[in-house]
């Protein structure tokens, strides 16, 4: 019952998405299908802080959980006790007294000046060739506005504000922001708009909402743009990770390198916290050892 409450609370007065909410009924069912079997109890209220921690060895041990999946299933019994405690539905917070286990946090992949430039170096694309010219175009929104995945998949042809070089996205949590955009990404937005333009008219499609199409007007899926990033990071350079993220931190660091400002960073990222934009610091920090290493006499 508590569960499908929280559930409901999460979905209609949080506002998150369907797969974080997915992600939060699934580690609590894995919790509460535990206390249920090892500690003979179905009562939220008797769950304490021994319980807690014995299922996080069970993760770690028995089903081979790393540190930083046990941290974030410890962060939904977070969330969900501190439910209970405003539904009065328990006295005490037993998520409380448990320490997560220490996750080391590697430095974000992401590429370097002339390793962007070799990404984007498509040669001509032929103006007739609309999805040569909306994958190049994928390309350079990443490098250039460090926008996530689905952001760019849900960017609307409203979204686009070309006299006044904003896009309009929408981030996690339905938070709206701005990224303005300067005067080379402005010219490829009018080349794509004129293919798009003639690629619906080909497709017999009269209107279509979303900015990124393909067949049919339809937006693009997100293994589509997975893909295409993947399939371009593979001729760049030698990166483990290949993801549409690792364009976002290229981003991020290129700012940070060239002197942004760590706050106008966070808002261009669209972070919630300060926090979560230090990583690119040490990432910077690490380019400048190398960089003193290879350059001073005594390094």
């Amino acid at each position: 019952m508590w569960l499908e409450r929280f559930i409901q609370y999460l979905r209609y007065e949080k506002n998150y998405s369907s797969h974080t909410v997915f992600a939060y009924k699934r580690d609590i069912e894995q919790f509460l299908a535990y206390v249920a079997d090892a500690c003979q109890t179905t009562d939220v209220a008797q769950v304490d802080a021994d319980m807690i921690r014995s299922w996080m060895v069970s993760l770690m041990e028995e089903d081979g959980c790393g540190a930083r999946t046990v941290s974030r299933k410890l962060s939904s019994l977070r969330s969900f006790w501190h439910f209970l405690l405003r539904e009065s539905a328990v006295s005490a917070d037993p998520v409380a007294r448990v320490r997560p286990p220490k996750v080391h946090k590697p430095l974000p992949s992401f590429l370097k000046d002339g390793e962007v430039e070799e990404l984007l170096d498509v040669g001509e694309e032929q103006p007739d060739d609309f999805v040569s010219v909306r994958d190049r175009l994928i390309l350079e929104m990443f490098v250039q506005t460090g926008m996530r995945r689905a952001e760019l998949i849900g960017l609307t042809l409203p979204g686009v504000d070309l006299p006044a070089g904003l896009l309009r996205v929408e981030g996690k949590r339905s938070k709206q922001r701005l990224i303005p955009f300067g005067q080379v990404l402005k010219d490829q937005i009018l080349s794509y708009l004129e293919a798009r333009s003639r690629f619906l008219d080909r497709q017999g499609v009269e209107r279509a909402e979303a900015f990124f199409v393909r067949e049919g007007g339809r937006p693009l899926y997100p293994m589509q743009v997975y893909r295409l990033v993947h399939g371009r990071l593979s001729t760049v350079g030698s990166l483990s990770k290949k993801s549409p993220h690792v364009l976002r931190h290229t981003f991020a660091t290129s700012m940070l390198n060239n002197g942004a400002e760590l706050g106008a960073v966070k808002e261009l990222l669209g972070h919630a916290s300060l926090s979560a934009t230090e990583v690119y610091t040490h990432t910077t920090f690490e380019e400048l050892k190398k960089v003193y290493k290879q350059a001073h006499p005594r390094g």
